[in-house]
């Protein structure tokens, strides 16, 4: 009877053990908060009207304060092929994300198509973010970033021999400024020709 309960005892105390080490969020697992844009009119920070929360219960619904800004080289999904053309050379992120946008396959499919042409070259990608969150936080976003875009030329045929992945985190700021037009565009990542 004593051993039995001993037993139990320590499969309790194992379990709640490996309950507690599963508790650490690492940034391929960590959330994706859905944001769409809110008007802000008036005064810095101004939110407008607080909807209530499914369920009736009058507790106001979080809202987002991201707004949209319209980024320099960014372009519309009508306008990918010229993205291409030209060349660009910097691809813009969402807040906390490493996802290649849709509107950046153009300019990724051009330099694609250069480096394939010319077997010779490299490219180094710079991963950047805003100045909100931690160091290391913003150097491991960064990275996934850099690696993101990396990934997509190599899909592209590029050959990985050919590519470098590098993160600055927010130690390197396109801009200064806390508010969102400087924060997007600091969420960057360079393709630079080495």
């Amino acid at each position: 009877m004593m051993m039995r309960m001993r037993v139990g005892g320590l499969a309790t105390v194992a379990a709640l053990l490996l309950a507690g080490c599963g508790s650490t969020v690492k940034l391929d697992e960590t959330p994706v908060e859905s944001r769409t844009p809110t008007a802000v009119s008036g005064q810095a920070g101004a939110t407008g009207n607080a909807a209530t929360a499914s369920g009736g219960t009058g507790t106001p619904a979080p809202q987002s304060q991201v707004a949209t800004v319209s980024l320099p080289g960014a372009v519309g999904a009508g306008n990918a092929a010229a993205a291409g053309a030209t060349l660009g050379r910097v691809v813009y992120f969402d807040f906390d994300s490493f996802v290649v946008r849709d509107e950046f396959r153009g300019l990724i499919d051009g330099h694609a198509k250069q480096l394939a042409a010319q077997r010779g070259k490299r490219l180094v990608i710079e991963g950047h973010t805003d100045d909100r969150g931690g160091r290391e936080y913003n150097l491991a976003l960064g990275q996934k970033r850099a690696e993101a875009v990396a990934r997509s030329l190599a899909l592209l045929g590029v050959q990985e021999s050919q590519l470098e992945a590098v993160s600055f985190g927010k130690e390197r700021p396109a801009v200064e400024g806390q508010d969102e037009a400087a924060w997007a565009r600091n969420r960057r990542a360079e393709l630079k020709d080495r």
